[in-house]
């Protein structure tokens, strides 16, 4: 299963749902349309999350933000 998930709520509140039962999150975003894309950092933290916030899952695809800026491998020079 994805550790990403896509939740029709605000940023602030996955992120005080994840605090609030000790889950850890390896990025996090808003997205344009409205709703939070977060990717956990383990499986399970995922699983844990789409119980939580079950009523709130985006299932359609959605469209990212293309300001938003994905980790890069540090170059070597």
């Amino acid at each position: 299963m994805s550790r990403a998930i896509n939740i029709k709520a605000e940023l602030a509140d996955v992120k005080a749902m994840c605090e609030r039962h000790t889950l850890a999150i390896s990025t996090i975003e808003a997205l344009p349309a409205g709703g939070t894309r977060v990717v956990m950092l383990n499986p399970d933290g995922a699983e844990r999350l789409r119980t939580l916030m079950k009523g709130k899952l985006i299932d359609t695809p959605v469209v990212r933000s293309s300001l938003f800026l994905a980790r890069q491998p540090r170059s070597a020079s």
